[in-house]
This record gives C-alpha cells, sequence and structure tokens, in this order.
C-alpha cells in the first residue's frame, strides 16, 4: 500500500508531503492545477526516466520519495536475491535528480541501477492512464490479458523456455549453413593457404633460432678469431702476462702459492680456496672455448637453407599481414578448423535440424496446451466482460475473445482479439475500432477490475478513466473502483466527475497557489466540509449555490451508507 509521498523541488512542487490511506481514494483538482506533476512524479519513482526539466526552477536537486507498506505480498525473495535490506511495514523508494543530470535512485537507502527500481515499482504500483487505452490496439496486450486469467504462468514461462532455445538453433542452422555455402565458395583457396602453410613446417620460436644461425653463419671467421684470441689469452705462452704462462698457469700457480700460506697464516684459507675455484672456473672456460673454435665452421650450403626458410617464413608474414610465426600458425590452425567444418558440415547440419525439429515439436505439444487454457479463459472473460459492462450503460453490449491460430512465436501459436459491439444492430468488430471514447474507458475499466483480482498489485491509480462518461455511468465506474478497494487493494482515483469524487473514502485536492517564488501546485486531504465545497464546485463550476451544497452533501451522504 502506498503510505506516504514527498515531493521536494519538482517542476511546480516546492515541498510536498502527503500521506495516503487504505481503501477508495479520490484526487480532484482544477485542469493545469497539477495532477499530472504529481502523478509525473510518482512515474519517476516507478522507474521513468528524467532529466533536468522536472526540477523546479533556479533549484540545484530534486527528490521524491514514496513509503509503501508491503507486509501482505510476500515479497521478502526480492530484496535478498538484490542484498537490500527488507522492511515490509516501510519500504522507501527514493529518486534524487540534480541539476547536472545526474540522477540516483535508492531502494531502502540502497543505490541500486533504475532498472531494478522499475522492476519493483511494477509489483507496487500500477497506473492506468489515458494513454493507456491505446493498448487495446495491442494484440500483446489483449493475449496478455487472457493469460492472467487463465493463470498459465508456469506454462507460459516452459514454453518461452523452449521457443527460445528453438529461435536459437534456428539462427544456429542459418549461420552455419551462410558458413558452408562462404567456405565451400573458397574451398580451393582455404586448402591452396593451408597446404602452404603446411610445407614451411613453422614452428613455434622458429624464426628467432633461424635469425640467430644466419647471425653466426655469418660472422663465423669473426667468431673464431674473437674465440682463438681469447683461448690464447688464457693458456697461450706466447700471451702470457706473467713468467710467459697463460692466465690459467699464473692464477694455477697463484693458487698453490695461498695454499702453502694457510699453515702459516690461517686468515689466508677462503682466499686461497677462492683461488682455487677461479682456476677450476677458468680451465673448464677454456676448454668450451677449444670446443667452440672446432665446431665452429663456415658452412655456406646451410647458411643458403636458413636464408632460404627466413625468406620464405618474412614472405609468409607480408603476404597474411602478421609478424611472427606464431601468428601464421593461428592462421593455420583457423584455416584447418574451417576445412574440418566443410568436411563435417553435414554432420553439423544434420544434428541441429535433428534438435530443430525436437525442439519444434516440444514447443507445438506446449502451445497446444497453452491454447486449451486459454480457450477456457477467453470464455470466463467473455461472461465477465458482459456482466461488469451491462450495469455500465451497455444493456446490448456483446463482447468476444477470438483466438486464432499462428506459426509459433514467443507466447506460443495464438493470436488474440476483442471484438466489440454496443448494440444489437452493430456487428462485433476489434474494440479499438468501433468503441467511442467513453465506451473504451468503461472496457478497459472492466478489464483492470477482472484482472486485478488475479494479480497482487498492492496500489492501482487510474488518472481520469470516466473520460467520456458522467452521470449514473461514472457512479457505476465509482462502484467498480470502490468494489475493487474493498477486496484489499488500495485504488486511487484521479476524477474530474463529482460522481466519482463523491465516493472516495478518502479526498485530496491538488491546487495552485502564489507563493514568494512565484506559482506552486500543492495538494492536501480534504475535511468533510472541505469536501463538500470542493464537490459543489465540481457540481455547479466557480459560483456554488445551495443547491450545489444540497446535492453535494446527499452524494456524500449516500456514500457513507453504502460503506456503511
Amino acid at each position: 500500500m502506498f503510505k506516504q509521498l514527498y515531493i521536494n523541488n519538482f517542476t511546480l512542487i516546492d515541498t510536498l508531503d502527503i500521506v495516503f490511506n487504505s481503501g477508495f481514494s479520490v484526487i480532484t483538482g482544477e485542469t493545469g492545477a497539477g495532477k499530472s506533476i504529481i502523478l509525473g512524479a510518482v512515474n519517476l519513482l516507478l522507474g521513468q526516466r528524467a532529466d533536468t526539466k522536472c526540477l523546479k526552477h533556479g533549484t540545484k536537486k530534486c527528490v521524491i520519495e514514496a513509503h509503501f507498506d508491503i507486509s501482505r505480498y510476500g515479497m521478502q525473495s526480492f530484496f535478498d536475491e538484490n542484498g537490500i535490506d527488507y522492511d515490509a511495514d516501510d519500504c522507501i523508494l527514493r529518486r534524487e535528480i540534480s541539476s547536472s543530470g545526474k540522477s540516483r535512485a535508492f531502494i531502502n537507502d540502497t543505490p541500486v541501477p533504475l532498472s531494478l527500481m522499475r522492476i519493483l515499482g511494477e509489483q507496487l504500483v500500477d497506473i492506468h492512464s489515458q494513454h493507456q487505452n491505446l493498448l487495446l490496439h495491442e494484440e500483446n496486450f489483449q493475449l496478455n490479458v487472457v493469460d492472467i486469467i487463465a493463470d498459465d504462468k508456469q506454462l507460459l514461462a516452459e514454453y518461452k523456455d523452449r521457443f527460445s532455445e528453438y529461435n536459437s538453433i534456428q539462427k544456429a542452422i542459418k549461420q552455419l549453413r551462410e558458413e558452408i555455402a562462404e567456405n565451400k565458395k573458397n574451398e580451393d583457396f582455404i586448402r591452396f593457404q593451408l597446404a602452404e602453410l603446411s610445407d614451411a613446417g613453422l614452428k613455434s620460436g622458429m624464426q628467432d633460432e633461424l635469425e640467430q644461425e644466419s647471425e653466426m653463419l655469418s660472422h663465423v671467421e669473426d667468431i673464431k678469431t674473437a674465440l682463438y684470441s681469447v683461448e690464447n689469452l688464457l693458456d697461450s705462452r706466447d700471451n702470457a702476462v706473467d713468467n710467459n704462462n697463460g692466465a690459467i698457469a699464473n692464477v694455477k700457480e697463484a693458487a698453490r702459492i695461498l695454499d702453502d700460506l694457510t699453515d702459516i697464516h690461517p686468515g689466508i684459507k677462503t682466499v686461497a680456496e677462492r683461488t682455487e675455484s677461479c682456476y677450476i672456473e677458468l680451465k673448464d672456460i677454456m676448454q668450451e672455448i677449444a670446443a667452440n673454435v672446432e665446431n665452429i665452421e663456415f658452412d655456406p650450403k646451410r647458411l643458403e637453407q636458413v636464408n632460404a626458410l627466413l625468406d620464405k617464413i618474412y614472405s609468409l608474414e607480408k603476404k597474411h599481414g602478421v609478424t611472427t610465426v606464431e601468428e601464421l600458425l593461428t592462421l593455420k590452425s583457423n584455416l584447418e578448423n574451417k576445412l574440418d567444418k566443410i568436411d563435417n558440415c553435414d554432420t553439423d547440419l544434420t544434428e541441429l535440424i535433428r534438435r530443430e525439429n525436437e525442439l519444434s515439436g516440444e514447443c507445438r505439444r506446449i502451445a497446444e496446451m497453452l491454447t486449451v487454457v486459454r480457450m477456457r479463459a477467453a470464455k470466463e472473460i467473455e461472461r465477465e466482460m458482459s456482466e461488469r459492462l451491462v450495469p455500465l450503460g451497455m444493456p446490448k453490449v456483446k463482447f468476444s475473445v477470438v483466438l486464432e491460430h499462428k506459426d509459433l512465436g514467443p507466447s506460443g501459436q495464438d493470436k488474440t482479439s476483442f471484438l466489440f459491439s454496443a448494440n444489437t444492430s452493430t456487428p462485433m468488430r476489434p474494440v479499438a475500432q468501433v468503441a467511442s471514447g467513453g465506451e473504451i474507458a468503461r472496457v478497459m475499466l472492466s478489464l483492470k477490475a477482472m484482472i486485478s483480482g488475479a494479480v497482487k498489485l498492492p496500489t492501482i491509480i487510474f488518472d481520469e478513466i470516466d473520460t467520456g462518461v458522467s452521470g449514473k455511468i461514472a457512479e457505476k465506474m465509482a462502484d467498480i473502483m470502490q468494489d475493487m478497494s474493498c477486496a484489499g487493494r488500495q485504488v486511487i482515483s484521479i476524477t474530474h466527475l463529482p460522481q466519482i469524487a463523491a465516493k472516495g473514502m478518502t479526498h485530496y485536492k491538488v491546487y495552485k497557489e502564489e507563493g514568494c517564488d512565484g506559482t506552486i501546485s500543492n495538494m492536501r486531504m480534504l475535511t468533510k466540509d472541505e469536501r463538500i465545497t470542493e464537490i459543489a464546485q465540481m457540481l455547479s463550476g466557480s459560483e456554488i449555490t445551495e443547491a450545489a451544497i444540497s446535492n453535494a452533501k446527499e452524494l456524500i451522504n449516500t456514500n457513507i451508507k453504502i460503506q456503511k
């Protein structure tokens, strides 16, 4: 239930803090007083997008906040699943819009995405405005009404799961067929490219190894000369630094002298050991260098082979617009996959088609079950709508729900049409084509009243649903809204008709007044006397007559007696 609404700096509203009661409430006010502004604020709480135009002129931020009692609606799982604190007695929705264009949404003081606020809002409040009458043109709306009365939510969910998979399989088949056609068209070229890459004998790291080998083979003489010089420095007597010995012989002699000193100078032992290690290491290095000198030979044939392989790699990289052998190997793998698909396409396509046929059968089986329950619901809707519309000034009304077969779609295989005729001389045709504005208002109210029993919506707001009606018909429409509120539902009607205003258990008035900052809109709950004056004014206009006062009292008193 909608308990309280707080609005600050929204359009023409400075500050509004209003408490709502349970049952049937009415909101009245002159045209342009601000009823649509208040409704717009509520819509923002239900997830509608906003811009800076909604801010009151000269302010930096507007705030809209509503409090709800959701204790009777079993909604804790929504809060648990989304990590939001749950308070059944006081659920708070808040929107903040700043002049910079930034908008923030909160549920119980937890920041949430606007989409999440919209999901919760749809479970708390249903706003029926005049533009919703256009829904009667839409097949989806009509089918949704049938599904609500059919109470087929579980069956419909099962169908939608199967249809979604069926739709995905159909897309996969189409995509595979396109790929097969494209690949087969290029099959010869794909095989040529793959053969070229395969013949190259490519391996990961191959390019670096070949480039290093090419560099070495191209400088064999320089390498051998350098190594030979190092070998001489380490061991040749001709290049000895001291006593005609090479570096190794000198280090060996130094190690011997230090070792002899250890007996009389124990502190030198560590240095002696390190020198011995250096001798062993230098000797090992010299042996490796000698081996390298022996093994390195100029091989022009091998150099030619290496450069030929590198030229082939560079050519392939340039041809395919890559820079490494690894990328060429990835390309080779992709070409192999394409050829594998070409070679196995018939098997893959056959399996997809088999699954498509299987899912098609499952979808049709469930769709037929949906049709059966919808047919039963259609008869129930026809009966109930006739019962509801006759008291609303349509004694000869005919209302029919037609279900026609169509191809499988997201909601089954049924096409729905609401047919309508207000009198015996007119054949039934789609309701949106033949019903007048007043008739459409009555049809929509009857539909809302019918489905409200099947949908647990805490609050329903009717925005001037009485357009095009008056007198006794308006009273009957008010009775329907009053009955809806008696079924444990909060109903709020924004109305311009005194017959409906008099039926409300609580009466609010929206009005404009001049303040120090210009014109502002406001709203307040009327006292008993104020309510009589308001309804009298609705009856007689700006000049309130005694007859209007008397008539207003009679309307209100009659309503009070009925409620008792």
